[in-house]
């Protein structure tokens, strides 16, 4: 009995996942030093791109005032195989790992796509002006 109290906790830590970063967390360490804080596209390493980053917070108004999830995901999960180097944008591997949820993008597709890509994109969805 006594080894049994002692293995509980062992076992509940293994049951527990391990905390997934947020979408704000996930764009500060991906994106940020390009895009900013802000994501108005005056991160610190911008000066030295010979393309100015985006301004992330005007994706909607670009759109005709509507976010394009599935736009935004597929740019995203765009940059993260088969590269020849030629782009700035970082690899996006750990956002590929873990959890799948159904997402839809705005086109009324339930999509199953990795937890991180999705919380990313709603992130992204919520630093609109």
């Amino acid at each position: 009995m006594r080894l049994l109290i002692l293995a509980l906790p062992l076992v509940l830590a293994a049951c527990i996942e391990p905390d997934v970063p947020t979408g704000r967390a996930d764009f500060g360490d991906f994106c940020a030093s390009c895009h900013g804080l802000s994501g108005k596209g005056d991160g610190e390493a911008a000066a030295h791109l010979e393309r100015k980053p985006a301004d992330l917070t005007r994706i909607s108004a670009r759109n005709g005032g509507t976010f394009p999830g599935t736009q935004v995901m597929a740019k995203i999960w765009g940059y993260t195989g088969g590269r020849d180097g030629a782009s700035p944008m970082p690899e996006f591997g750990p956002l590929l790992q873990g959890e799948l949820v159904p997402y839809d993008g705005g086109d009324g597709i339930q999509t199953p796509t990795p937890v991180r890509l999705v919380q990313l994109a709603e992130y992204l969805k919520s630093i609109q002006e």
